[in-house]
């Protein structure tokens, strides 16, 4: 009733005071940094497979030129120019307030992953710049056919309970694995038939 609505409302109010006091501290540069719990890209983003997470991985280390865990504005910068849509400034600014969900001003790789996320489930204007840079980004998630993509993704993720999933994705690695070693195997003896044909 009433008292639980009021309830709401004020722990609401609560966690936007914090927020901003947050804020407030991060622009005093007087914030403690946050020890968050560790960030598993794997629990946390079960509609992507392994390999676009790791794909995803390797573009975020890829423009971290700074090499401190984050994409600045002018590493962002840097990435539009090289994706072929320079940004301005303020274009740059709005692609980082996005998905910036702790103020700092710049990207870590579970806001980058948010990116992808979003552009994947339609939550993207046609005209953000986030948007271009996932299209952009060669990482196929699935975003040409945005609108369809989320329910793609629901579907896809309900049907395979995240365990099998992984697990599946696993054993194909394994799989992938175990034919390399296995041609690896046939070359060497064939160069030995090979060898010993010449030798003869």
């Amino acid at each position: 009733g009433e008292e639980e609505r009021s309830c709401l409302a004020a722990s609401a109010d609560a966690e936007l005071s914090a927020k901003l006091a947050r804020r407030h501290d991060i622009n005093e540069g007087a914030a403690q940094p946050r020890r968050a719990a560790v960030f598993n890209p794997y629990t946390e983003f079960k509609e992507f497979s392994r390999r676009q997470i790791k794909d995803m991985e390797r573009m975020f280390r890829l423009y971290d030129s700074g090499r401190d865990g984050y994409i600045d504005l002018m590493e962002l910068k840097l990435m539009m120019e090289k994706l072929g849509a320079p940004q301005t400034h303020l274009g740059l600014k709005n692609m980082i307030k996005e998905v910036d969900e702790d103020f700092d001003g710049k990207l870590s790789f579970r806001e980058f992953l948010l990116i992808f996320h979003k552009a994947a489930a339609g939550e993207l204007e046609e005209d953000s710049g986030l948007l271009t840079l996932a299209k952009l980004s060669e990482i196929d998630v699935s975003i040409e056919g945005v609108k369809g993509a989320k329910n793609f993704f629901e579907a896809k993720v309900q049907a395979l309970s995240s365990a099998s999933k992984f697990e599946a994705e696993i054993r194909a690695e394994q799989d992938e694995r175990k034919r390399e070693e296995e041609e690896r195997k046939h070359r060497r003896a064939a160069f030995r038939e090979l060898k010993s044909a010449f030798t003869q």
